[in-house]
């Protein structure tokens, strides 16, 4: 595939993605004219111990019932709440925003239990969030993980599910019991200006998790934590990430796939002016050691630096935990992938592994301007069933 086919391929749903957002994003401004309702005043107290969940509800129910663009305002503060799912299948107002000028806490004993997510949205429309800080309190659950106890699975933070037309910006998730942001099955989603922020040991906590889901944009985040930093599930196309700061945590991954013989592929992506510092990955592709119908195209990994990272351009599609799937070969195609312009230092001799399917081996793959160093000597690329091509200066020399 030629670079301007590629190009094509690539940046046309992205300029529907920007044409999209930029025309959703009007009910923002909309709705600082419209309605405001104050958590406070329907009975929350910002005292980091009374439970404010029906506070938050009631402000949830009054700003779907408004006719105007309406706010929800959660002033400065520490507001605990619990499990809670703002729905949308009778919510009719398609411009609300939640504008956060504190903190939200989740209960100390709230692990999860029987539920996956601790704030929920769920099926609505023109959906934003400005400010404020999640306070997963995480800290517990993680050290029970540690120490190889009997533990609850943990919490996603904050989720929007089978919703369209969403923004998220200027937030913080602190602590997160397990992933902290989670788009899935969603269209036009905008994350913008967010951070994330737990230990590098903190497992099963993903910064930002995209699955099956079209027309995403995540820009200007920084986070780090103690698993990826941005992780692409199945189903997920037409996906711009740009300007991203990772580490620690686990870099940028598409996968894994593959889990299950039928399922989507992720296509139509790209990762731009990002760096990644003392992370265990830059820009990963992980796959299942197993049949599986998943694939993987057209996807653009531009401009990364690298500091002190294990393996910076990573492809392995013989993940296999717990050796479930010995003697087999993965089924997931992974093609037309092109790194340009990836430089830095890798913290292992390794700094280009593409260890690929040996039934469907990686085709397509592009290497462009790369430079990666180790100890300040030239360091090694390794392939298995790898094809495609080189241009320009590429350190350490291709294995294509």
């Amino acid at each position: 595939m030629t670079k301007s086919i590629l190009h094509c391929l690539l940046l046309r749903p992205i300029l529907i993605v920007l044409f999209t957002i930029l025309s959703s994003s009007s009910f923002n401004s909309a709705a600082s004219t419209g309605a405001t309702y104050n958590v406070v005043s329907l009975g929350a107290k910002p005292d980091g111990k009374t439970d404010c969940t029906n506070a938050f509800l009631s402000a949830w129910q009054k700003a779907c019932g408004s006719a105007k663009p309406a706010t929800i305002y959660v002033p400065a503060g520490r507001f605990l709440i619990g499990k809670v799912v703002f729905g949308g299948g009778e919510c009719s107002n398609k411009a609300i925003t939640v504008t956060i000028d504190g903190t939200l806490v989740a209960p100390s004993n709230y692990h999860g239990n029987d539920d996956s997510n601790w704030i929920l949205f769920h099926n609505v429309d023109g959906v934003s969030v400005h400010g404020g800080l999640l306070d997963g309190q995480g800290t517990s659950l993680w050290a029970c993980k540690n120490s190889g106890g009997n533990c609850p699975s943990g919490a996603t933070s904050l989720e929007f599910t089978n919703s369209k037309n969403i923004v998220v910006a200027g937030l913080t998730s602190l602590n997160s019991q397990m992933f902290h942001i989670v788009i899935h099955q969603c269209q036009h989603v905008k994350v913008q200006g967010v951070k994330v922020v737990a230990p590098g040991n903190s497992p099963n906590t993903d910064g930002i998790h995209i699955g099956r889901s079209d027309d995403v944009i995540i820009l200007n985040a920084n986070i780090q934590t103690g698993d990826d930093c941005v992780s692409v599930g199945p189903g997920t196309t037409n996906l711009w990430v740009e300007n991203v700061a990772c580490g620690p945590g686990h870099g940028i991954s598409i996968g894994s796939l593959g889990k299950d013989e039928n399922e989507e592929g992720v296509q139509n992506m790209i990762v731009k002016t990002v760096k990644f510092t003392g992370t265990d990955n830059g820009v990963r592709i992980k796959t299942w050691g197993r049949p599986s119908n998943a694939f993987v195209k057209n996807v653009l990994f531009q401009h990364a630096a690298m500091v002190d990272v294990k393996n910076p351009i990573v492809i392995d599609q013989n993940y296999c935990p717990h050796n479930s799937c010995p003697h087999q070969a993965s089924g997931v195609k992974v093609s037309h992938v092109t790194y340009q312009d990836i430089h830095g230092t890798s913290a292992t001799e390794v700094a280009v592994k593409f260890d690929c399917s040996s039934k469907n081996p990686c085709s397509g793959i592009k290497l462009q301007d790369v430079k990666l160093t180790y100890s300040n000597q030239i360091a090694e690329a390794s392939c298995q069933n790898a094809g495609g091509t080189s241009q320009g200066y590429v350190q350490p020399e291709s294995c294509l």
